[in-house]
């Protein structure tokens, strides 16, 4: 594989990993991770004004499990594209396309691997 592949899959794994992280444990624990003290202590990011918009509210189980199951997704997506399953490109256009929601660290990895993945390198 290409250097830029496994840029692409460095920055996918981060990101479904985060988000399979953060979604269980707010499964479990109640709430995501957020930050303790500051002007931000307690607040989510950004990314809740998309899903507000969507009618889904930011700390909702939906919403949480869609956490989940989109991190968990993205992360079967980048195996599948490691082990250069021959569906595995359009794939990871895919989850990238769908993760440009979660503003900002997400929508910029995924602009990021998108690019990438259109880069004659790994263009398919």
């Amino acid at each position: 594989m290409h250097w830029t592949g496994w840029i692409v899959v460095l920055l996918l794994c981060v990101n479904g990993g985060w988000m399979t992280f953060d979604g269980a444990r707010a499964l479990v624990v109640g709430d995501y991770v957020t930050t303790r003290s500051g002007r931000y202590a307690g607040q989510l990011g950004p990314w809740t004004h998309a899903v507000r918009a969507a009618g889904i509210q930011p700390r909702s189980t939906l919403m949480k499990s869609i956490f989940l199951v989109y991190g968990l997704l993205v992360l079967s997506v980048v195996a599948a594209f490691i082990l250069r399953a021959q569906w595995s490109w359009f794939a990871m256009v895919l989850v990238a396309a769908l993760g440009l929601w979660y503003l900002p660290f997400g929508t910029l990895v995924d602009l990021v691997v998108l690019l990438l993945l259109f880069s004659p390198p790994l263009r398919r």
